[in-house]
This record gives structure tokens, C-alpha cells and sequence, in this order.
């Protein structure tokens, strides 16, 4: 009964004070136009759109691409066991199946080294190719494996590299047979590792609260603290070995040499930026693109110093998961629900 009356007192009051309210209604409007307002891009667009929008016939995430020593010949990998096929340099796309049996697969990764490929997924996918991907076979792994397959790399001949979700890394001479770990204990759940051109890995923690580092000859990893309050989103190397990170907000940034402890002032391509960025790519030493959620793709073309944002590709239905770049003339961006870009050089630089 004391809340009834009480609400009652409150409901008179408020009518007594009707204006009071409308004004106030009026004011709470204008701070949410002003504060729309100062959140609206500053960042100027680019002057041309190099990316061709392609929608594949699937729901998935992909997750990696590569391409066979026929240079026109790739292959696409994704969640829902997606596995795509070009023959024209990524123009068009032909879906292919996989005999997997009833698992609920996702393919994390793909790599060739000349027609040799293969292919790892989760929960425990391995898969390898002779023949430029014309038959696959399935190599089966360990049930005693610390984690899932999330990353491999094709090294030469019957070589690869292949490092789980726990950052248990190993490497085979022999197409598979065998497996030699390359390092002892384990990093913990990662968010994402990647691998440098000379065997360097970088692991980011599963909650974005730090970084790992290995290198070969070391039995363990190395653990660094993030740079700043905001957690980790994404690393990778540089082509020099240095280190690229995205946190949480919108932040880049770069570590001034290959000592992983020494970092650049932040970087903030978009500074009123809800949404996260997901990846980087280069696609020259200066060139850089950086992709997030929300269709968002941004390029600086002087190493991070100054950024345009392409906006033509903004009507894209998708994140922007990864970035690859096969060459300065070859580029894809990976996305969701069959979003795929496509770099046309032929449309101009974006500057």
C-alpha cells in the first residue's frame, strides 16, 4: 500500500511539473544529436574503392585462403566445413564437399607449398593434398593432442607446421606420419596465433589479457604484458619481425623494433569507432589495411600515419574477419555469410 501511495505522489508530481519535463525531454534530445554529431566519421574516404564485393552461396565465417603454384588455382575454408574452389584468381567460385561424416567442422586454415596443401580445423581436422586439392586425405591426429588445430603452414616437400589453439606447435617431414613438438608447455586457450616468414609465433590470450611469444630453439613460451588498459583484439608481424596489435576501441599499434616490450604511441585510425578492428594487412611495406566489424575497412598509405576509409564497401553485410595479401596484385578480404573482397588493381591505388 506504501508503494502504491508513494507512486501516486510521484505521478501528481510530474504533472505539476510538466514543462519541467518537456524541457528537459527537449535538452536529453539535443545532447543525443550533439553527441551523434561529434561521433560522426572524421576520417576522409578514399578517393578510389580497389575491392570487388562478392557474395558466395554459404552462411559461413571464412577463415583462410591460399593458392596452389597455379597461380589462378585457390582455395577458400570457412566455419560449416565451407570449402570453396577458384580457377581464375578468385573471379569465381565453385563450392566443393568434404566426406567428414557427421562432425560439426569448422576449417580454421589452409596452406599450399606448390600443389602440396593442407588443411586444419577443428575439433580435430587434418587434411592433405598432393595434387593441388584435386583429392584430399585425411591424416588422423592424436586423441592425446593439447587442443585443436588452429593454424598451418606448408614449409616444402612433405613439411608443414601446425599449431593448436593451447599453442602446442609441431612439425612434419614426412607428409604427416610423424610429428616432432617444437616446444614443451603451453601458452593457454588463444584467441588467434599467428607465425612469422621466420618462424616466430605471437599468441593472444582467449579474454585479451596479454600477449605470448616463441621462437625456435625455445622450449617455452615467453608471456608480455598488454600495452595499455584496453584488451587485445589481434597480432601479427610485420615483415621486419616487429610486432602489429589491435585492442579493444579501435586502437593500432606497432612495436619499434623486434623487442616485443617496446611499443609506438597508440594509434587511432577512427577515433569515435564503436566497433572493434579485426585484422591488418600490408599490402606493401607502407600500404596498410586495417578491417573490422561492421563492414569497416580502412587504409593508411605512409604506415599508420595518416587513414582514409573506404566507403563504398560500408554496405557489405559483414564483418571483416582477415586480410590477405599473396602479392602487392593479389588481395582478399574474408568475411561472413559469403562476403568476399576481391582486390582489383586495375581500379586504382586507395590513397
Amino acid at each position: 500500500m506504501n508503494l502504491l501511495i508513494q507512486a501516486r505522489s510521484w505521478m501528481y508530481a510530474i504533472k505539476q511539473r510538466i514543462p519541467y519535463v518537456q524541457n528537459l525531454k527537449q535538452v536529453a534530445i539535443l545532447f543525443a544529436v550533439c553527441i551523434f554529431c561529434i561521433s560522426c566519421s572524421q576520417v576522409p574516404s578514399t578517393t578510389a574503392n580497389p575491392w570487388k564485393t562478392m557474395t558466395l552461396p554459404t552462411e559461413a565465417i571464412f577463415s583462410d585462403i591460399a593458392f596452389t603454384s597455379n597461380s589462378d588455382r585457390g582455395w577458400l575454408v570457412g566455419t560449416q566445413a565451407t570449402l570453396f574452389e577458384t580457377k581464375d584468381g578468385g573471379e569465381t567460385w565453385s563450392q566443393q564437399s568434404l566426406d567428414l561424416g557427421e562432425e560439426k567442422v569448422t576449417l580454421e586454415a589452409i596452406s599450399f607449398d606448390g600443389d602440396e596443401g593442407w588443411i586444419a580445423g577443428q575439433p580435430s581436422i587434418l587434411l592433405h593434398t598432393e595434387d593441388g586439392g584435386d583429392s584430399w586425405s585425411r591424416i588422423p591426429l592424436s586423441a592425446k593432442l593439447p587442443g585443436a588445430p588452429l593454424d598451418i603452414i606448408a614449409l616444402g616437400k612433405s613439411t608443414a607446421e601446425m599449431v593448436t589453439n593451447l599453442g602446442a606447435i609441431y612439425k612434419t617431414e614426412n607428409g604427416g606420419k610423424n610429428w616432432k613438438a617444437l616446444v614443451e608447455g603451453s601458452v593457454g586457450v588463444a584467441r588467434g596465433i599467428q607465425r612469422s616468414n621466420n618462424g616466430k609465433y605471437v599468441a593472444v590470450s582467449a579474454k585479451g589479457n596479454f600477449y605470448s611469444t616463441w621462437e625456435p630453439g625455445q622450449t617455452e613460451w615467453t608471456p608480455h604484458q598488454r600495452t595499455s588498459s584496453r584488451r587485445l583484439q589481434n597480432m601479427g608481424f610485420n615483415d621486419d619481425e616487429s610486432l602489429w596489435l589491435l585492442a579493444r576501441g579501435g586502437q593500432v599499434q606497432f612495436s619499434k623494433s623486434e623487442d616485443y616490450e617496446e611499443w609506438g604511441e597508440p594509434i587511432y585510425p577512427e577515433v569515435s569507432a564503436s566497433w572493434g578492428f579485426l585484422d591488418v594487412g600490408y599490402r606493401t611495406p607502407e600500404e596498410i589495411w586495417v578491417a573490422g566489424g561492421s563492414a569497416n575497412l580502412l587504409v593508411s598509405p605512409d604506415g599508420g600515419q595518416t587513414w582514409s576509409k573506404d566507403r563504398d564497401v560500408e554496405d557489405a553485410p559483414s564483418n571483416f574477419y582477415k586480410v590477405v595479401f599473396l602479392s602487392p596484385q593479389r588481395g582478399f578480404i574474408l568475411g561472413e555469410r559469403g562476403t568476399l573482397l576481391k582486390y582489383v588493381p586495375e581500379a586504382g591505388t586507395a590513397a
